[in-house]
């Protein structure tokens, strides 16, 4: 496709282009005003325009900046970068769940710091009225450009994430997620605002951050939050047969995990261990269909509280500690086994890949070493436990994650 040219193109041809040449050394300035401003009005922008991917954010600003003066230089320049920028901002705020209200408030700020600054710039090189009227209005021309595309980009996304423009289900989903404190009553004039049944049980996926499902695999009762750091998705209701192959064909090539079916008031549970569960798999979510929680469960448990799993090992196996590392290895191979199994010297010396006698003077070393823990059934359940947990894998080591990116198709 050949690159979009402005629509304000005719209102730039009154704009004398030598204006161009004044205007570009005031940029990097003006972008400091604008954004100091913005922040000023719409706190809620701070973090966009201060925090870690602010400089991304400044490079979208100062790119309309630079086209605008480009334009006043040449009334045709392209504007394809530009153009998608703007929509790129629009569809932000939609996975933000938000309005466009406060973007389009941003660009009026911008409007009003640039007008303030080209009469400055107009009492510096003694502008005429004309040529300062003609700006504005080429100004504002372009401010309306801005805010078309960004309302264009909004719109896509919107139909992407399957809401209504006003965003009522991802605020739903998001009270939801406030637990028991949330009323029911409260939840249940939202859910009706947003036309979708409220279900006594729910199951929460959590989502690597980059990827995001194939919507039209989704029925259209799944409630999604793609703007959270990490994003999610709410199924209604337990997971079926039909439920299982939706998801499967929707989160392929996803790291993703499933969280446990919860009534409403717990739905944070859900969310909680799926995200457990994509933390200790890592890669592996994001094979031929999402991790299961029900799959994970030992482990999960295992692993909700690292240090205190670490103590209990420690206490528990510490009839072991004074062995060399490969003595220690094989004893502790012989009583797992001699636990999980309860099978005969015999039957365990071929699991084991040794001879029977000597597994039998393992279990002798181990019933010196351990006495009664090995006898009282609670000390042998901890014990057991102590040695699950020495056999979970490492947490993955945390990787970078992108930013919205494509969908997991």
């Amino acid at each position: 496709m050949p690159p979009k040219v402005a629509g304000s193109g005719p209102r730039m041809e009154r704009v004398p282009p030598e204006l161009a040449a004044v205007m570009r050394p005031e940029l990097p300035s003006l972008l400091k005003e604008m954004a100091a401003e913005i922040v000023g009005v719409i706190p809620e922008y701070r973090e966009l325009l201060e925090g870690p991917n602010a400089r991304v954010i400044r490079v979208g600003i100062e790119q309309n900046l630079a086209t605008f003066v480009d334009q006043v230089a040449a009334p045709t320049a392209t504007t394809s970068l530009r153009d998608e920028i703007c929509r790129r901002f629009g569809r932000f705020e939609a996975y933000e769940g938000r309005s466009l209200d406060m973007l389009q408030d941003a660009y009026r700020i911008g409007c009003q710091v640039a007008l303030r600054r080209v009469r400055t710039v107009g009492r510096r090189y003694n502008l005429s009225a004309t040529v300062l009227m003609a700006f504005a209005d080429a100004l504002f021309a372009y401010m309306g450009e801005i805010a078309e595309l960004s309302r264009e980009g909004y719109l896509q996304a919107m139909a992407e994430l399957g809401e209504e423009p006003d965003n009522r289900r991802r605020r739903l989903l998001r009270r939801i997620l406030g637990g028991a404190s949330v009323a029911r009553g409260a939840l249940a004039e939202l859910a009706e605002h947003a036309a979708w049944p409220l279900p006594e049980q729910v199951t929460l996926v959590a989502l690597g951050r980059g990827g995001r499902p194939v919507r039209a695999a989704l029925d259209r009762d799944v409630l999604l939050d793609l703007a959270d750091r990490e994003p999610y998705l709410l199924v209604p209701g337990p997971l079926d047969v039909r439920r299982r192959a939706e998801l499967a064909a929707a989160l392929t090539g996803c790291r993703a995990a499933v969280g446990l079916t919860t009534p409403l008031g717990e739905a944070a549970d859900s969310l909680r261990w799926a995200r457990q569960l994509l933390a200790l798999t890592g890669d592996a979510a994001g094979g031929p269909g999402p991790a299961y929680c029900e799959d994970h469960l030992v482990q999960l448990w295992l692993r909700g509280d690292p240090a205190l799993v670490r103590q209990i090992a420690q206490h528990y196996l510490a009839p072991l500690d004074g062995l060399t590392p490969t003595r220690r290895a094989r004893l502790l191979d012989t009583l797992r086994t001699w636990l999980t199994t309860r099978a005969t010297a015999a039957e365990m010396a071929e699991l084991l890949g040794v001879h029977p006698q000597t597994v039998r003077y393992r279990i002798r070393a181990l019933e010196r070493a351990f006495g009664d823990q090995l006898v009282d059934p609670e000390a042998r359940f901890a014990t057991e436990v102590a040695l699950r947990a020495t056999r979970l894998p490492d947490p993955p080591a945390p990787r970078p994650e992108p930013g919205p990116g494509p969908r997991c198709e």
